[in-house]
């Protein structure tokens, strides 16, 4: 018996959520990291990215396979790295020597 079409999403909205998770997640995921690093020891940050990226990008992956509109997740993972880029910037104006 096949699945009631009015739960499935349409071809748009799962390649949204798909790419969302995939490259959205990434983005955020090194941006974070790179935000940290000018806030923090860029040593340690660097060092502890590689588990917890994996984690982050992980559970990125998962809210937006779970979300409704693939859409409105790819604004909120752009809006966030924007922010977090801004943060990037701010560090580096302050902090120079890194």
């Amino acid at each position: 018996m096949p699945a009631n079409t009015k739960y499935l999403s349409s071809n748009w909205q799962r390649f949204g959520k798909i790419t969302a998770g995939f490259i959205g997640g990434f983005i955020v995921t090194i941006t974070l990291h790179i935000a940290l690093a000018f806030f923090f020891n860029h040593k340690n940050i660097i060092i502890t990215s590689s588990f917890t990226g994996f984690i982050l990008w992980v559970v990125l992956m998962i809210i937006a396979f779970l979300a409704k509109n693939g859409w409105k997740i790819w604004a909120i993972y752009l809006a966030f790295s924007f922010l977090l880029s801004i943060a990037i910037y701010l560090g580096k104006m302050y902090n120079p020597i890194i």
